[in-house]
């Protein structure tokens, strides 16, 4: 087994930028810039299992709205 398939047993946060993208962080780390906290925690499966649900359109909200603003 290598790394990339070691069970990650620490905890991690949601987190989001301000294109409302979504991607999971390591709890004991500082934010990286440019994203900030979801306001949800666990497990590195259950944080995923959270963003599945939660983001349902991939796109950047910048597309979004300039689609929104073409209709």
């Amino acid at each position: 087994m290598d790394q990339w398939e070691e069970e990650d047993t620490r905890r991690h946060i949601v987190v989001l930028n301000d294109e409302e993208q979504y991607s999971i962080w390591p709890e004991e780390r500082p934010l990286p810039p440019g994203w900030r906290a979801e306001g949800t925690s666990g497990s590195k499966q259950e944080c995923l299992d959270h963003i599945e649900k939660v983001w349902t359109d991939m796109r950047p909200l910048s597309v979004r709205r300039a689609l929104e603003a073409d209709l």
